[in-house]
């Protein structure tokens, strides 16, 4: 197995290679999670809800320069490319790119793609009116988390905005969190998703606000699915 996810380092950051290389590396499993139906339902079903909440925010007014924080499997990308004549778009995996710039050829659409880690990023500071993460923060690290968040307020513009969908917070109210084999499974899955639950995501932002001398307030918080996803707005 060690020879396996190793075989996908390749600039790759080892824990993308060794605990998602199946999902995000392999180009068989690039391939099945790249259908609508089979995102849908690894979120339960909720995929549009989540997409619509999210878009509905950017609709409400012009996006300017944005920044997509890496890729996802979905319409996400295609839909953001629609409201903005300029959508950067950066992922460290080259695979990810490819079939993110494959779905914007065939809906006629661009981006700007740049290979690069989230935790470090060669954009300069202040750079973006928009910046969206999608259900990236929950497979990092605690420490690539929190790197990840300082550069992404680090490249946001005073009077931007941060876009956040993601898994809402754990404190075992939403009945999936009691069914104990698929909390196991998830966990086995996603093994950094439980500490990312427990933290405060925007006392964290405001700090990696502080870090770069902006400021930063959360203006909108949506729970889905009965808390098990949340979209989030804050404006810097």
């Amino acid at each position: 197995m060690r020879a396996l996810w190793r075989r996908y380092l390749n600039g790759n950051p080892e824990y993308l290679a060794h605990y998602y290389w199946w999902a995000y590396l392999a180009p068989f499993g690039v391939w099945f999670f790249s259908h609508h139906l089979v995102i849908n339902s690894i979120l339960f079903g909720q995929y549009r809800r989540i997409l619509d909440a999210l878009l509905r925010h950017l609709h409400t007014a012009p996006c300017g320069r944005m920044l997509q924080l890496t890729c996802a499997y979905g319409k996400l990308t295609p839909a953001l490319a629609g409201l903005t004549d300029e959508l950067h778009l950066t992922d460290v995996a080259s695979i990810q790119l490819k079939i993110a710039g494959n779905g914007l050829a065939h809906q006629h659409r661009s981006a700007l793609m740049a290979r690069m880690n989230a935790e470090s990023m060669a954009y300069a500071a202040s750079s973006f009116d928009t910046v969206v993460i999608f259900f990236l923060l929950h497979e990092l690290p605690p420490a690539a988390r929190q790197r990840a968040l300082s550069e992404a307020l680090r490249v946001l513009k005073p009077g931007g905005r941060l876009l956040i969908a993601e898994y809402g917070i754990d404190r075992n109210r939403h009945p999936l969190h009691r069914i104990t084999l698929l909390r196991r499974a998830i966990e086995r899955l996603e093994p950094f998703l439980h500490d990312f639950q427990q933290d405060d995501l925007p006392a964290q932002l405001q700090s990696c606000a502080l870090k770069h001398g902006k400021s930063l307030q959360p203006a909108d918080e949506q729970a889905l699915f009965g808390g098990y996803y949340r979209v989030m707005l804050f404006n810097a």
